[in-house]
């Protein structure tokens, strides 16, 4: 088998993980995790150099924040897929006193979260400075962030790349997920987001593209922005997505978004998708 192969099937059994965990809790956000899958499958089973024995710290070891913090459920999922913890935990998702909450939380000392997410526009602050502790600490692992294309409506964002730039922090790879979508509809439509290459670059970042269903240029782009690490400016990776990817009715849409699909639509959902690992 190859290794895309291995991907692929890992991403199929994740797609599933998702549908399954929004509908026995009637509660949770699909589309967008349906869309970041492919990414987080590479990130986590081929790209980062992590330990599932965990520790806060993240000492000698790449780590990853999730701002964008609503599509827990495909962050959980790979984790648990990872060894980070038991798979049959994914199937206790959004409920009381649940470690796997609507939104990842610290308190409740899930292995794999190192920050609380959900608050739109706070990740890459705290990306910079898991960072910037990694140089000070001759530590040459580097720190990943994920974000919403929506999410970067908000201002912290841009204060962010401001000062990630300017501290030449050169060992942050922040990627963006460019659905081209947010839960009130098309982004154009609700504040348009400009040239986001331009202004990334503007902004003093490398800035590089990719689509983010096609495995061979997934692993690529990752490759090349790793290549660009320590020249001294941060780098972002523009991934084009179709929000609900995988699910023929969920995708590019945004309607999806935040919904959880009924008994018929979730077995419509699960016979597009090969269970590959067993579910939980």
């Amino acid at each position: 088998m190859s290794n895309i192969a291995k991907l692929e099937g890992i991403a199929s059994q994740v797609r599933r993980d998702i549908i399954r965990m929004v509908h026995q809790c009637q509660s949770g956000h699909p589309g967008g995790s349906l869309g970041c899958t492919d990414f987080l499958t590479a990130l986590y089973f081929e790209v980062m150099e992590h330990n599932p024995d965990f520790k806060m710290d993240g000492v000698n070891e790449d780590i990853f924040f999730l701002s964008n913090g609503h599509i827990s459920p495909v962050f959980y999922s790979v984790l648990a897929r990872s060894g980070y913890f038991p798979v049959a935990e994914l199937a206790t998702f959004r409920h009381i006193n649940s470690r796997l909450q609507g939104h990842p939380a610290t308190e409740e000392g899930l292995p794999g979260v190192r920050v609380a997410s959900g608050s739109l526009g706070q990740g890459l602050s705290v990306a910079i400075g898991a960072a910037l502790a990694k140089k000070q600490n001759k530590d040459d692992k580097l720190v990943y962030v994920l974000h919403g294309d929506g999410e970067l409506q908000e201002g912290q964002i841009w204060e962010a790349a401001m000062s990630a730039a300017h501290h030449r922090v050169d060992n942050l790879i922040a990627t963006v997920d460019w659905n081209g979508q947010q839960i009130d509809g098309p982004n154009d439509e609700i504040m348009s987001l400009g040239d986001l290459p331009a202004k990334w670059a503007a902004f003093g970042w490398k800035v590089l593209q990719m689509d983010g269903h096609n495995w061979t240029e997934i692993l690529a782009t990752l490759a090349t922005a790793k290549s660009l690490t320590g020249q001294g400016q941060p780098i972002v990776i523009l991934m084009k997505t179709d929000m609900g990817k995988g699910v023929d009715f969920m995708e590019g849409t945004h309607k999806w978004h935040g919904k959880a699909p009924n008994d018929e639509q979730t077995a419509t959902a699960l016979a597009q998708l090969e269970e590959t690992l067993g579910d939980f």
